[in-house]
């Protein structure tokens, strides 16, 4: 069994111990962005320390460029 995490308000379901770097990676992620878990921002160098827990809500943040 894994744990279900939200991905920009989509569900995906990751492997129990599942990282952060996992869920950055099954979204296929391309930088530059940044990442919050509960509304927190986590460092890059973070990413695969971050452990995944069940109902978790991840935003994968774009900047915004123009003007």
């Amino acid at each position: 069994m894994g744990v279900i995490v939200l991905i920009n308000n989509a569900s995906f379901q990751l492997p129990q111990g599942a990282s952060l770097a996992d869920a950055v990676r099954t979204v296929q992620a391309a930088p530059p962005f940044a990442v919050a878990v509960n509304l927190q921002f986590i460092p890059n160098s973070l990413y695969e320390k971050t452990a995944l827990q069940d109902r978790d809500s991840i935003e994968i943040i774009r900047p915004v460029t123009g003007g």
